[in-house]
């Protein structure tokens, strides 16, 4: 698979999905789905098939309001039918905005931040403890990691040596209210990160080669778990989106909705020449 093509082939998922649904945190969807298309597409031992097998990779989306991006992704994966997709965020549907263990290959309910690390982090140990080959991996944002359960998943995940733990944090800097450094000051992740234990890796987190040596990096880690610092950008993929913070939650008109989709399309054939 052309996994560069492939993200702005999502990426056209995700702006049909927000657009018909008439609601979805657009933004972040497209700062977060390359790191979702190289874990479902090349690192991660998920299936349909093998989802309910106890050695299926797990996966949590913590920042779980960009649910539209990983609905897009197992979609694709072939978990439930596209026409599904049509009844995101509709009357009585299970493709809620947030995701939703009632639909095949979401693991948990997520969406209240600060929580993910933490549910890894149990997986992982129940890993180590059954003597399991699976991996955990879970994606945060950046504005999430203002909840302290981020920083006591932090501690543990370091004194526990959890080398089958990768998190990731969709780094993109913006947040509903602003920049995250106007809300609560982020840097430096690294080196917070490494006092607490972990290998930090830190990378353009839109950059498909990227991620796909930073999750081979993580797997060749031992001796402790692995937080990869992708710095993103919001809205990524679609030009009047980006880095703006108005598009963390907001509905294209139809004329954005046209332009945003020309404009993918011209991507995804480039990445394909």
């Amino acid at each position: 698979m052309n996994l560069k093509a492939n993200s702005y082939k999502l990426r056209q998922d995700i702006l049909d999905i927000v657009y018909h649904a008439k609601g979805g945190h657009i933004g972040g969807d497209m700062s977060v789905i390359d790191t979702l298309n190289v874990l479902y597409n090349k690192q991660m031992n998920v299936t349909p098939e093998n989802f309910h097998d106890p050695d299926h990779d797990r996966f949590i989306l913590s920042k779980g309001h960009t649910v539209e991006a990983l609905y897009a992704v197992l979609c694709q994966k072939g978990f439930f039918p596209r026409e599904d997709l049509k009844t995101v965020s509709q009357y009585l549907s299970k493709y809620i905005g947030h995701p939703n263990n009632k639909v095949n290959g979401i693991e948990m309910n997520s969406g209240s931040l600060g929580h993910g690390l933490s549910v890894a982090i149990g997986m992982a140990l129940a890993g180590k403890m059954d003597k399991r080959d699976y991996r955990v991996y879970v994606v945060m944002g950046d504005g999430e990691l203002a909840e302290g359960s981020v920083w006591e998943g932090a501690m543990a995940g370091g004194h526990y040596k959890l080398d089958n733990l990768c998190a990731v944090i969709d780094r993109n800097r913006l947040q509903i209210s602003g920049t995250t450094e106007y809300v609560m000051n982020q840097e430096s992740q690294e080196e917070r990160w490494a006092t607490f234990g972990w290998h930090v890796i830190s990378i353009d987190g839109n950059d498909v080669d990227a991620l796909d040596r930073a999750f081979d990096e993580a797997k060749a880690t031992k001796g402790k778990p692995t937080l990869i610092v992708a710095n993103t950008t919001k809205g990524c993929g679609v030009s009047f989106m980006e880095n703006k913070a108005a598009w963390h939650h907001k509905v294209p008109t139809p004329e954005e909705y046209e332009q945003g989709m020309a404009e993918l399309k011209a991507k995804e054939a480039a990445a394909n020449e």
